[in-house]
């Protein structure tokens, strides 16, 4: 059965087909993307010399934070999401 030719009163909602340009957020593959992101401007803020070589070192966890946050919002909503369905 394709996509384009399902009549979504035949189905149950378990058989509802999903876009075919949809898939499911990895969140370990969110979390890490962002930590990297996050690491490279930090070092293009210390060789660009906006932040100092001193002041790394309380830079460089924030990005690990923030990523470890933004997995935490995403588990969340995934689970409140599994839950309501």
């Amino acid at each position: 059965m394709s996509y384009d030719d399902t009549t979504y009163t035949d189905l149950r909602d378990d058989e509802v087909p999903q876009h075919p340009w949809r898939h499911p957020l990895n969140i370990g593959h969110l979390v890490m993307g962002l930590a990297f992101l996050g690491l490279v401007a930090i070092w293009a803020l210390v060789v660009t010399d906006v932040v100092a070589d001193d002041d790394v070192r309380w830079l460089l966890p924030v990005p690990w934070v923030l990523a470890g946050g933004a997995g935490l919002v995403a588990t969340a909503l995934a689970a409140r999401r599994s839950a309501a369905s």
